[in-house]
């Protein structure tokens, strides 16, 4: 009957086998079916000698994997307990169950402490089940010693008290990342940015690292985002400019440092839109846009993939290094690439505002403005623009009693802008008083009876509009 006994349980052992899951990834879940294999002893030689450091297997301790094995499967982990620590103290060599499971069980004995000390017990006794996984199983092929470290690293961050650093986990979480590459848990290349941002943020020092850890962990995600086929992708696409955010609001890199980081890899990847269009973004995170690594990304990624927003952005950066026609090429393409009337209307005004300002090309900056305005008849500012050009333009008289009839065309424009924008109202009625104090006076129309109130006079030069005398 006894052997009967022990044919069922040897059974059970081995169809239980297919059961486990691994609790820490999906890829786990699936590979913790094959997890539990009962070691039965095959028939040897009563001479052969025993092999050195090869773990006896007892009956004993096949029965303790199956009932800790099951129990925890229903997560009835009170049950699961007692036969886990007989089997991690008796056959920690046994089956790597011990430690797949054991997470799941230890985590939830340390849930069940009532005091520091035995907090502190439990939690000494989860780190050191890493050490002994690492030490039975470390050269397992699909779960190495690198991938061990990593788990360890997150539970240290995720159960570690009065330690706000995590210095430990990071040392883990950096050999994880750094053994495992394109194929490192997601959350462990998520911690050992947090981490290193928070021990850079407790010590300066730590900058030059955890730019490093920045940069290593940004390429490992480019590695799965390139590969659509791996599980982590979606995943990876979405952690990247989380941590591209984290890392540029600590404030770890200045716009130099990011150059030398960059700057190769975009001279390297000039038609990668991947990888431009990741520069592109951690720059304009980090508030760096007026790098030549960023413009020159920008610019290579403009001309892969044209956007109204990419042609503004370089008109913009154009602008700023004083490369007025090249601004104003990009913001005429951005006007192109607009799909709405306002948008299209803003950046021509914008070129109208450069033409006035930086190149003092009157006629030109008025064509302009005159574009804002058929595409938003409402822009009060571009007849404020307009009329202060007006306003400056009295060399286009000899006479200089006729020179003052452009503070008549300046101050109709003013008219006209709070005429059709009431935003603009205040500006428009500084300016009218202002140029209507030059006006011509009576005793300059007494010479001038053309200019006699009422009547209409037209105004050549560039400006060519007709005008009433005031």
């Amino acid at each position: 009957m006894k052997t009967k006994n022990v044919l069922v349980i040897l059974f059970s052992v081995v169809l239980f086998t297919n059961c486990f899951a691994q609790k820490e990834s999906k890829k786990d879940k699936k590979d913790k079916k094959a997890e539990v294999k009962t070691e039965v002893a095959a028939p040897v030689a009563p001479a052969a000698p025993a092999v050195p450091e090869v773990a006896v297997v007892t009956e004993e301790c096949n029965v303790n994997i199956s009932l800790f094995n099951e129990s925890a499967k229903n997560k009835q982990y009170a049950d699961a307990l007692a036969p886990w620590n007989a089997a991690y103290k008796d056959c920690p060599g046994a089956n790597k169950a011990i430690y797949s499971r054991g997470r799941e069980i230890v985590q939830w004995e340390l849930a069940q402490t009532k005091d520091a000390a035995s907090y502190q017990k439990v939690f000494d006794k989860l780190m050191g089940m890493y050490d002994n996984r690492i030490k039975y199983f470390g050269d397992d092929a699909r779960y190495p010693t690198a991938w061990i470290l990593g788990l360890k690293g997150l539970d240290y961050v995720q159960f570690a008290k009065n330690d706000e650093t995590k210095k430990p986990a990071y040392e883990w979480l950096v050999k994880s990342a750094e053994g495992m590459g394109e194929n490192c848990e997601l959350d462990v290349l998520r911690q050992l940015i947090v981490v290193s941002n928070g021990i850079y943020k407790a010590d300066a020092t730590h900058a030059e690292k955890y730019i490093t850890d920045f940069t290593n962990v940004s390429a490992i995600l480019d590695q799965i985002i390139a590969k659509p086929e791996l599980k982590t992708n979606a995943g990876a696409v979405q952690l990247k400019p989380a941590l591209e955010q984290l890392f540029a609001q600590s404030g770890a890199a200045d716009c130099n440092t990011l150059d030398k980081l960059y700057k190769v890899k975009v001279d390297q990847n000039l038609t990668n839109q991947d990888v431009l269009t990741n520069v592109v973004g951690l720059y304009k995170r980090v508030r760096c846009i007026d790098s030549q690594v960023f413009f020159t990304a920008a610019v290579a990624l403009h001309k892969i993939q044209p956007t109204a927003e990419s042609a503004a952005a370089l008109a913009t950066m154009s602008y700023k290094k004083d490369e007025f026609t090249k601004a104003i090429s990009f913001y005429d393409e951005a006007t192109k690439l607009a799909t709405t009337a306002e948008d299209k209307a803003e950046f021509q005004f914008t070129i109208a505002q450069i033409y006035n300002k930086d190149l003092n090309n009157f006629s030109r900056s008025r064509e302009y403005a005159r574009n804002s305005l058929e595409l938003k008849p409402n822009n009060g500012k571009a007849y404020l623009l307009i009329g202060s050009m007006y306003a400056k333009s009295r060399g286009i008289f000899d006479d200089p009693v006729l020179a003052k009839s452009v503070f008549w065309v300046a101050v109709d424009k003013f008219q006209k802008a709070k005429q059709v924008d009431p935003s603009v109202t205040s500006d428009a009625n500084d300016l009218i008083r202002t140029y209507s104090a030059y006006f011509p006076s009576k005793d300059d129309i007494f010479f001038q009876p053309q200019l006699s109130a009422g009547k209409s006079f037209f105004v050549g030069g560039w400006i060519g509009e007709s005008t009433t005398c005031r």
